[in-house]
This record gives C-alpha cells, structure tokens and sequence, in this order.
C-alpha cells in the first residue's frame, strides 16, 4: 500500500465549530433561505474593504487604480496610487465596503470581471447582468449610479448584436471595444457612447471568434484574447489562444492577420521552453507602446506591440522565476495595469493584486508588495480556508468537503453551527478528487485516475489505509469522476470509457468488477442508499440522470432514464437517501428534491425546488442570495441537512435546515 508523498496533513485545530446536529422536523420548503454559508465569511458580507474575492480585471489613468472584485459584487478605486495595502477609497455597486449582494439597478453590479478609464470615463464590464456600465466622469461617492447603460435586452439570445456575458473592455477616450463573451462577439464604437443602448459601428463576429475574453490595443492594433476559438488556419480543431489585428478593424467581421494558440511559443526563441499558456488575460498597453499580459503560464512584456507570430515577449515571469506567476495565482480574469513605472498585477486565483514600484526588467524580481493581502505570498483564500469546488459529505456529525481544484480535504469534525466556520483541519492531497462517499466509518475519494480509501473516518488526520492509482483488477481507472458505496457494493464511474463498474464490497488491488455498465453518455457522480443507484451527468451538454435498482442488478441491467420532464440542464450532482432523491441542476441555478424516488421515475414534479429562478429572454441568471443559488453542483443529504456547494464561479457551500411543520 502506498502511504508516504500521498498526503501532507496541516493541522489547523481552530475554533469556529460547534455542535449543530439539528433537531428539525418537517422537510424542505421551496425557495428556502439557506441557514449558513461556509468557504466565505457570510450571506451579503464581504467581511473587509480589502478581502477580495476572485478580483479581476484592474486598471488606471495614473492617478486612480480601479479594481474589479468580481464575487464581491463591487469596485473598488484608489483616488490615489496606493504604495502598500492601503484601502480603497469609494465602492461602487455596494453602499459599502462590507455588503456583497447582487443586483440590476444602475447603482448596482453582479459579478463584474472588467474595468477600464481614460482619465474621465469609467466603464465596467456587468457581467451577469449582461451589460455596459459607463461612468462619465471619475466617481465620488460610494454606491454612486452610473450615468449610461449599454444592453441589448431585446435582442434575439446569440442573434448578431446580442450583448451578451461581457468579459472585457477597453477605451482610449475615442474608440469603445468590448467582448460579447458569451455570443461570441466583438462590439465596436468608432466614437464613445453618449446615449444608453447605443449600437456599435462595426461588429467582429464571424471571424473564429468562440468565447473572446480580453482585449488589448494601443488605437493602432487589436488583441482579442479567446478561451474557445474556433478553427483557425494553424488551428482546424479549435484552440484556445489570441487573435491579432495589424490594424484596427473598420468593417464588420474584418479579417484578423494572425492567431497565436501561445503567447510563449511566439518568435524561436520562446519556442523551445514554452510553458503552460493560453490566451492573454487582462492584458494593457503604456503609453510608450509596451504590451503586458499575463496566461496560465506567468507574466509576459513585449517592448512593442506584436505584428506577427514572430514577435516573441521580451520578458517572461513564470513559475520557475523569482515569483511564481502560475495558473494557481493567476487565471482567467486576472489583469494588469501600468502607470509610469508602476505594475499592478490582479491575480484572480491569488486573490490579491501584486505591484512592482518599478517595471521588473530581469526574470528573478520579486514584487515589492500586495493589496488585498499582507504579503505577496499569502494566499488569502486559503488564510480564510474558501473552498473551489467543494465536495461535501457528511454522516450528521462530521463534515467533510473535497476539493478538486485545491487538491485539498478540508474536516469539520463537528457539524458547524456558524457562517465562516473554519475546518478542524485540512489535508493537502496528491489527488484531485471529483467525488467522495461515507458509509458507516469507511469515507472514500475518487478522481481522474485515483481512488483513496480511509476504513474509519478522517477525524485524526490518518493517512487513507488503500490507494489504488491507474487500475484496480483489470479495469484501467482513466477518468474516474463518480464514486458510491453501500453494504453490497462499491461503484466507479469513469467519464472516458463511459463505464460504470460494480465490486463486490471494497475491493483489493487485484478485485475485478462483478458487473460493468457501458453507457451512451459519459457518468459523472454516483449515489447509493443500498436501494437505488443513481448516475449524474458531467457536461453541461447532458440532460438526464440513470437510475437503478440495486436489487434488480446484473450485467444485463438497463438503466431508468430521467430527464425530469424535459427541464434538466446539466444534473451534475446527485444524491439519494432513504429513498428521497436530490438533484443539482447546474445550469437551472435550483436543487430538486423529490421525496419519494419512484415519483421521479415517474416524471412526477419535484416536491420541492431550493434557488430562485429568474428568467429572462436570455436565460435563467445564477444569482447570490440565501435563497438563490449559482451553478448548484455536489449536494449531500445526512439525515438532517442538505449541503450544497457552488461550482466555480462562487465557491460557496451552503446548508439548508429542513423547515418545522
């Protein structure tokens, strides 16, 4: 078995928890408030003017610096340069520096990735509400209103024009160029807006363009950095990467000159010790014609602007330089700003923003300090113990939350009773786990192509007692992404082989399957009460769940197909207990809870449906509330709470009470 490298265990034993098993009768209740929220300090508080959550997109006029805090909800600017972790002065989408909750007003923000300023204008990239917010001139007060609004709220979903999940936006004062992300779009105006609603004059849109998510130019060239281009002559297959325009475009769909997959692999001398890297993420251009940006792979300076694939950066920051600017701090999102000799540095997945006094111009300069966080190597994300795709499990008294993105395993070992209640401990894993199961005292993980297996629960910071790596008897484990066990049989699904394979109680390294299910669709997470085994779906592009009854299984066995009448949009989680079925429906931003399984099976409507559903023309948008929900994925169920952990893009776990009668 092995044992040493698998995990390192960091003791925390912090305070924060307490006993909270609850004593509630009754069930759940559509719409419910949840009772608490962890991996964030609570509902609608930011908890500190300068805890960021996920900043993004950042920039300056040289006098003010204004920061993007995207899951806060808000904006945060700097009046003036700040020379350490200074506070901002005004908040915008927020009245102040402690709320976070969403909105639509004109005074308000959901989710907003990027900003730009020519000095005078300021202008925000409203993501999840689908719009353009301009400032015309530099705020003054907090919360303050901005002056125009550019949306397209009558247009057709995906139709030419459509404005729709903004992710960039870039401005010199004259030209205005944003990113209808979502659309797959480019929007133009040959002159500043000055009217709300106010089409653009030319229109990028069939030109490859797949997600395109950042922009940069000096008024001459254009930059268009895209997470899902399209096929491109050096890429038929698609690719993500950045397309490059030598001139600004004048007419609707122009041509772009050339596409780079790598920011890295440009010019020979890149080419050899390419690292990471995709598109350009929050890049800017100085006034003396210098291009910063930053990828999955570090932080990169062009001394000019590049006009072919040729041009390699002339300074590249990465991971094995003096400060590591990889994508565990940076991702999409992250940005930089530059204002005469002074770099800021929005680190998404950091959660802080870095700053060079002085343009780095060797590989092994460090930054001199960090907003948002004591140092710049603190990681306020894991200070605060914020969990990224959290797993829950839990047995009414312990609580457990896997983490594929953290490679973490964070313990509860009593369930919390508070917002913000920090884990007893938390174990640093070697696994990247995508599901997790208990039964009785044996807990197990199992993700891509590992399976670790504890038989008693984790509450001393143990070692699993089994690691099974790339196989167990001749199955070869390649993308395991569902795990379950009950009191006959342990189950693997595999998202690759499309495979759901059976043993026979825990198995042994060298155990084969007693049965194996081959799938139209790729599985994803796995259930079982012992009863029912139920099989969620992976990809956004699936809408059904498989079910099957345990007593009835054999190699012939066919699956019951629940689709929910039609409504399922991405049933990434599952869960089921005691014959109750729970449903995360990641896309449909609800939970469905069915008390009786068979009144699924037989496409009755859920009894209870958790998350506000608020729809427009467009689609149904993910909102933050007690009562909303925003990408709903693992969900658990122990008897006395559910436990609901939001994927990506909110990072927050929440547990619902079921209501007295």
């Amino acid at each position: 078995m092995k044992k040493s490298g698998i995990f390192f265990l960091i003791l925390i034993l912090v305070t924060g928890c307490t006993n909270g098993t609850s004593e509630s009768q009754g069930f759940f209740v559509t719409e419910q408030d949840a009772d608490l929220m962890l991996s964030g300090i609570d509902f609608n508080n930011a908890g500190d003017p300068l805890l960021f959550n996920h900043n993004g997109g950042i920039a300056t006029d040289g006098t003010h610096l204004i920061l993007a805090d995207r899951n806060n909800n808000r904006i945060l600017i700097w009046n003036t340069l700040p020379e350490g972790n200074e506070e901002p002065n005004i908040v915008l989408g927020q009245k102040d520096f402690y709320t976070n909750n969403p909105g639509n007003g004109s005074d308000e923000l959901s989710w907003p990735i990027a900003v730009a300023t020519d000095g005078t204008h300021l202008i925000v990239a409203d993501t999840w509400n689908h719009r353009i917010l301009i400032w015309n001139s530099f705020p003054t007060e907090n919360g303050q209103a901005a002056d125009l609004v550019l949306e397209t709220p009558e247009k057709p979903h995906d139709e030419r024009g459509d404005l729709k999940w903004p992710w960039a936006v870039w401005t010199d004062g004259k030209k205005l160029v944003v990113t209808s992300t979502q659309a797959g779009q480019v929007f133009i105006w040959n002159e500043f807006p000055t009217e709300n609603n106010q089409e653009p004059d030319v229109i990028l849109a069939n030109v490859d363009l797949g997600t395109p998510r950042s922009i940069a130019s000096d008024g001459t060239h254009l930059a268009i950095g895209d997470h899902n281009a399209r096929g491109t002559p050096s890429t038929p297959g698609g690719a993500k990467g950045t397309f490059f325009w030598n001139t600004f475009p004048t007419e609707d769909d122009q041509p772009y000159d050339f596409f780079v997959s790598n920011p890295f692999r440009m010019g020979e001398e890149q080419a050899s010790d390419a690292i990471g890297g995709e598109w350009m993420f929050g890049p800017t251009v100085t006034e003396d014609g210098k291009l910063f940006a930053l990828t999955n792979g570090g932080f990169l300076i062009w001394n000019a602007f590049p006009e072919s694939e040729d041009d390699a950066p002339d300074l590249v920051l990465g991971d094995y330089s003096g400060y590591d600017f990889g994508g565990s701090q940076t991702g999409d999102g992250s940005g930089v700003a530059v204002a005469g000799e002074k770099v800021f540095i929005s680190l998404a997945n950091g959660n802080k923003v870095v700053v060079y006094n002085e343009i780095p111009t060797e590989i092994s300069q460090k930054p001199d300090f960090a907003l948002g966080s004591p140092n710049i190597d603190t990681n306020t994300f894991y200070s605060h113990y914020s969990i990224t795709n959290g797993i829950p499990a839990s047995n009414g008294e312990s609580l457990f939350v896997a983490s594929d993105f953290d490679a973490k395993l964070s313990v509860w070992k009593q369930i919390p009773d508070e917002s913000g209640a920090y884990p007893d401990f938390v174990y640093n894993l070697s696994m990247r786990p995508l599901d997790s199961d208990l039964f009785e005292d044996t807990f197990v993980l199992a993700g891509h192509e590992t399976v670790s297996i504890w038989d008693e629960l984790p509450l001393k910071g143990q070692q699993p007692d089994r690691v099974y790596e790339g196989s167990i008897g001749n199955v070869l484990l390649q993308n395991l992404y569902g795990v379950a066990l009950d009191d006959k049989y342990f189950y693997l699904s595999d998202k690759t082989a499309k495979k759901v394979y059976v043993y026979e109680g825990i198995p042994e390294a060298d155990d084969n399957p007693v049965f194996t299910f081959s799938l139209d669709d790729a599985p994803g997470k796995l259930s079982s009460d012992g009863t029912y085994l139920v099989v969620g779906a992976p990809d956004p592009s699936d809408h059904d769940i498989e079910i099957y009854r345990i007593a009835d299984i054999s190699e012939e066995s066919e699956p019951i197909i629940l689709q929910s009448l039609g409504t399922f949009n991405s049933p990434a989680g599952v869960h089921v207990f005691g014959g109750q079925l729970f449903v995360s429906d990641t896309l449909n931003n609800q939970v469905y809870i069915w008390k009786d399984i068979e009144d699924a099976i037989a496409l009755k409507k859920p009894d209870v449906v958790l998350g506000e559903q608020v729809r427009t023309e467009k689609e149904i948008l993910p909102q933050i509330g007690k009562n909303k929900l925003f990408w709903p994925t693992s969900i658990w169920f122990d008897g006395s709470y559910l436990w609901v952990s939001e994927l990506k893009f909110s990072f927050r776990i929440l547990r619902f009470s079921p209501q007295e009668e």
